[in-house]
């Protein structure tokens, strides 16, 4: 059986930080649509039997029906292809829900929250979903396989092995007692990271998100196609989304004024497709003010600039001084001496400190 396994669309997320920049979050939301529109295309084109899509479709709070009638009139185009999605923490089993309220294209499974088999010639399917915004119990001490002789294959949305106390609340799946399940391929959507071959013949899989939605994260997103029977697996990462998050450091050490900075960003060779977040390090020998730098900032594609540079400072020569500026650095080393709280945090608060104190 040939399938296709992908997650984390989050349909009309609102990408706030992106349109901060001429609105690029309405353009972000037609490549969403565009990479959707490729992956219908791939399964025309290869003959795929099953799509997965484990969760977080769409946003609940801001998705439009619009939107999923493009993604069932998609859907439409691919009939002989079951398709099978379990719903996420974004995208919950409630009596609201587009997966309730809408009319499905008849190929669509949608799994509740309610553990389901779901009988193929070739596989057992089982699936289940959030049916609320959290799930702090997962039911996967409830699992049984009803015939280890098929290919059987477990879609659902969730943190395997619970990871951070954030996680143990959106399902959380302990991985050693999920393995010894037995199942031949389990469809994971929530981590947005990909994970496929971390490991031989890996079968506990995240797509992570198909389209990528912030600087967060990094690198290609796409799709798992896989080819599966009882006895190999193959699996394939391939690329969908045409952009990435980039992040680009400048060392700012020898620019003088704000001014030659602006110009040095403005020339930066970029990549027109991508995002990018421009990190400034080095030593600085002048305020920054990114507010102020973003006015004349002309690559739109530029969407963050993060200040990582530190302020040219001879610490031990500035706390001799008997003055405030002295005083004040004395009381910032004492305290880093201390370690009670984060440098960085302490250097941010000095160069704060002294910016103020040198403007009295």
């Amino acid at each position: 059986m040939k399938f296709v396994h992908i997650a984390d669309m989050h349909f009309d997320i609102p990408f706030v930080v992106l349109n901060n920049r001429n609105n690029l979050g309405e353009k972000r939301r037609f490549d969403q649509r565009e990479t959707l529109k490729k992956i219908i295309e791939y399964i025309q084109e290869n003959n795929i039997d099953y799509l997965f899509i484990a969760g977080d479709l769409y946003e609940h709070e801001y998705i439009r029906k619009t939107t999923i009638e493009y993604i069932n009139n998609l859907f439409k185009q691919i009939p002989n292809t079951k398709i099978f999605i379990t719903p996420g923490n974004h995208d919950p089993y409630i009596n609201s829900s587009m997966y309730k309220t809408f009319n499905w294209n008849s190929n669509v499974h949608i799994f509740s929250g309610e553990l389901e088999l779901i009988e193929e010639n070739n596989c057992d399917i089982y699936g289940y979903g959030f049916n609320d915004f959290y799930c702090k119990n997962s039911i996967i001490d409830k699992i049984h396989i009803n015939n280890a002789n098929k290919v059987n294959i477990l879609i659902t949305h969730g943190a395997l092995s619970g990871g951070t106390l954030e996680n143990m609340e959106y399902n959380p799946i302990n991985r050693s007692k999920l393995k010894q399940l037995g199942f031949d391929y389990v469809a994971l959507g929530h981590i947005h990271k990909l994970d496929y071959n971390n490991e031989i013949n890996q079968r506990i899989v995240y797509p992570g998100s198909t389209v990528s939605l912030g600087f967060d994260e990094l690198g290609s997103h796409g799709m798992i196609v896989g080819e599966l029977d009882k006895e190999k697996i193959k699996l394939e990462f391939i690329p969908i989304d045409n952009k990435e998050f980039k992040e680009l450091e400048l060392n700012i050490s020898d620019i003088n004024s704000e001014e030659e900075l602006i110009e040095k960003i403005n020339n930066l060779n970029l990549e027109e497709n991508n995002f990018y977040k421009i990190i400034l390090i080095g030593n600085k020998n002048f305020e920054i003010n990114i507010y102020n730098l973003f006015k004349y900032i002309l690559n739109e594609n530029i969407i963050k600039i993060k200040d990582k540079s530190k302020l040219k400072i001879n610490m031990e020569e500035l706390s001799k001084n008997n003055n405030l500026k002295g005083l004040f650095v004395k009381e910032i080393l004492m305290e880093l001496d201390k370690n009670n709280y984060d440098k960085e945090l302490l250097e941010n608060v000095l160069e704060l400190g002294l910016n103020i104190i040198d403007k009295k």
